[in-house]
């Protein structure tokens, strides 16, 4: 019997610890409240210890190993360390390196999650014709690409127009906030392209969405632009210039210029016209034409009292002759003179434009609102006074 073993009593119930000794014939006896009890030594028995040492320990582990392999090992020839490693080889060797094994023929199933925009939730489209390179314009190749502007998957199909059909040049679908390339072209193919057409529907995928409705829109490409270096301008979406045409903005799908020569040609020469005409020229704006005789500066605008600009689109006040000039080339050229008006007067806030192109089939009404409604937001804009300019005139505001 030593200190620290653990004792229990003969004559009563109960135990504890050694913690010393009275002389030869008393123990004295720790218990669990850490009282010490002096008991007579022949009254305890020893019912344990509290050897914990390394040596112990090892020694244990030893026995144990020896006993299940059927081999003495004597402590005395083996280190500590090689005692202590004792079994952890065989668990190592238990696993045969299976986890260790990369399976790389499974394809990989897991995919990112789609990130979302600020502001993304309304659809924006466009077809964008990129230059192969910029720096020769008049020889490089271009590329096409189809720009998803938005939180949806857009499923779309691009054709062009041969005759009184289509021919599907490309179907897919792009993902959120992506451009997707669609083709490559010369200059040898543009007369093919004069007339494309884009159908679309827009989704979400694992998880709920605003249902939009399917969007179909046809636009004109004027191959003469492509041999021009102004044509294709900075933008967000690529790196360098590009040509980019709206398919839809900010849910708005884009409504084409349908341009009829007859319609134009009416609206030119309507009856109306000439009734506009004779307002203006009692407010003194003079006009290009009079009488078939020459006169005066071919566009020039009248600034009435009240500073209210008035400018005049009719292609006989801004055009010499029309002599072979397509109906679409009379309507570009009437836009840019009312896109030089504005630029002439940005900034100046307040300032009013009242720009007459007269009623006919509202052709050209039609293209200066849909400037206003997606180029020039900021500028507000209403029909002008009925008295003095008839039903062909629209006055914009400076904001």
């Amino acid at each position: 019997m030593k200190k620290g073993d653990k004792v229990r009593f003969l004559s009563e119930t109960g135990g504890g610890k050694v913690v010393g000794f009275q002389g030869k014939d008393i123990v004295l006896v720790e218990d669990e409240d850490g009282f010490e009890i002096p008991f007579p030594i022949n009254d305890v028995v020893v019912v344990g210890n509290e050897d914990y040492t390394t040596s112990k320990l090892v020694q244990a582990k030893a026995v144990a190993v020896e006993q299940k392999q059927g081999n003495a090992i004597s402590q005395d020839n083996r280190s500590i360390k090689s005692l202590m490693r004792e079994g952890q080889d065989e668990m190592a060797n238990a696993f045969d390196g299976r986890y260790d094994v990369i399976d790389d023929t499974k394809a990989v199933s897991y995919k990112a999650p789609i990130e979302e925009r600020k502001g993304g939730n309304t659809l924006s489209a466009y077809i964008a014709f990129v230059p192969i390179d910029i720096k020769e314009v008049t020889s490089t190749r271009f590329e096409t690409y189809f720009v998803n502007d938005s939180n949806y998957y857009k499923q779309f199909s691009y054709l062009a127009a041969e005759g009184n059909s289509w021919k599907l040049k490309y179907q897919g679908e792009a993902e959120p906030n992506t451009k997707l390339y669609i083709e490559e072209f010369g200059r040898e193919t543009l007369n093919d392209l004069t007339h494309i057409a884009i159908q679309l529907i827009a989704y979400k995928r694992e998880k709920s969405f605003i249902l939009k409705p399917s969007i179909a829109v046809q636009f004109r490409l004027d191959p003469v632009k492509f041999y021009k270096l102004h044509t294709f301008q900075d933008n967000p979406f690529f790196e360098s210039p590009a040509l980019l045409h709206d398919i839809i903005v900010n849910d708005v799908p884009v409504k084409p210029l349908v341009v009829d020569a007859k319609e134009l040609k009416h609206e030119m020469y309507a009856g109306a016209a000439q009734k506009i005409a004779v307002q203006a020229q009692a407010d003194g704006y003079v006009r290009r034409y009079e009488n078939r005789q020459k006169k005066g500066h071919p566009f020039q605008a009248k600034h009435r009292n009240d500073d209210i600009v008035v400018i005049d689109l009719h292609a006989d006040a801004l055009l010499d002759t029309t002599a072979g000039m397509s109906s679409l080339d009379i309507l570009n050229y009437q836009l840019t003179k009312f896109r030089e008006v504005l630029a002439e007067h940005e900034g100046k806030k307040g300032q009013k434009l009242v720009f007459i192109h007269g009623k006919g089939g509202g052709v050209l009404r039609n293209a200066i609102v849909n400037e206003l409604r997606y180029k020039y937001k900021k500028y507000t804009y209403q029909d002008a006074s009925f008295q003095e300019y008839g039903y062909g005139a629209t006055q914009v505001t400076i904001r």
